[in-house]
């Protein structure tokens, strides 16, 4: 897309589905949002049969602003009130709004070219990549 790409998650992303909101120049979380490829109750369901074993699954997946901003998936951890967002939306809306400002007048300051070839190296540098060996 040749425009500027912001995704803002807000609550709960815990899809395949919701990783395409990954797919932007600058991703921000809420500090109390988790953003995941799968749910931690269908990540227990498939991998351990047990459903029980969710909290554990959290663990693993690693889906805590703090955890995504760490592995460089996250671009910004924005600071909820302490109640969190749903108690205070006004004040919250206000951070939002702000910050959405910064990365939007950053990104506007550069060249379209400059921020695709950006958004691409971005994408292309989450994860890891293994070849694996077999050993008879």
């Amino acid at each position: 897309m040749k425009s500027p790409i912001i995704s803002l998650v807000i609550g709960e992303g815990g899809s395949g589905g919701a990783l395409a909101l990954g797919v932007a120049d600058r991703v921000l979380m809420l500090s109390y949002a988790v953003y995941s490829v799968i749910s931690p109750e269908g990540c227990a369901s498939i991998l351990c049969k047990d459903v029980s074993k969710s909290r554990e699954m959290c663990e693993h997946l690693k889906m805590t602003a703090q955890d995504l901003y760490a592995m460089g998936i996250v671009d910004e951890v924005i600071a909820e009130p302490l109640e969190g967002a749903h108690i205070n939306p006004a004040q919250t809306y206000k951070i939002v709004k702000e910050k959405l400002q910064i990365h939007f007048d950053e990104l506007l300051n550069l060249k379209m070219e400059d921020i695709i070839e950006q958004r691409y190296k971005k994408l292309r540098n989450i994860g890891i990549f293994r070849e694996e060996v077999l050993i008879e």
